[in-house]
C-alpha cells in the first residue's frame, strides 16, 4: 500500500525559497500522476500543482505559475515542489497527493485524488 511522506517545510522570509519533497515509500505511485495541494486555516484544500508520470506534463494554479516548479524522480520515488519568491499568502500546510480518479481536467479538485500524505507546514513571514 502506498505511503506518501512529505518533508522540507519550514519558516522563510518573503522572497525566499523552499523545496518540498514527497517520498512514495510504498513504491506504489511511479505510474500515476502526483500533485501538491495546500490548506490554510479556515480555507478549503487548494490545488497547487500536478505532474503526469508518462509525459511529464505539469499543471499549476495561476497564483504560483512562474514561482513554483513541480518535478518527479521516478527512480527515487520522489516528487518535488520547488517554491521561489515566496509570499505570505503561500503560508499553509502543503499536502502531497497521488492517483487522481479522472483526467487532468479534474486535477484541481481535491476529491479526485485518492492518496494523501500527512502534510508539511510552510510559513512565510513578511
Amino acid at each position: 500500500q502506498g505511503l506518501l511522506v512529505e518533508s522540507g517545510g519550514g519558516l522563510v522570509q518573503a522572497g525566499g525559497s523552499l523545496r518540498l519533497s514527497c517520498v512514495d515509500s510504498g513504491r506504489s505511485f511511479s505510474s500515476v500522476p502526483m500533485g501538491w495541494f495546500r490548506q490554510s486555516p479556515g480555507n478549503e484544500r487548494q490545488f497547487v500543482a500536478a505532474i503526469n508520470w508518462n509525459d511529464g506534463k505539469t499543471f499549476y494554479v495561476d497564483s504560483v505559475k512562474g514561482r513554483f516548479t513541480i518535478s518527479r524522480d521516478n527512480a527515487k520515488n520522489t516528487v518535488y515542489l520547488q517554491m521561489n519568491s515566496l509570499k505570505p499568502e503561500d503560508t499553509a500546510v502543503y499536502y502531497c497527493t497521488a492517483d487522481p480518479k479522472g483526467p487532468s481536467t479534474y486535477y484541481d479538485d481535491y476529491a479526485e485524488w485518492l492518496y494523501w500524505g500527512q502534510g508539511t507546514q510552510v510559513t512565510v513571514s513578511s
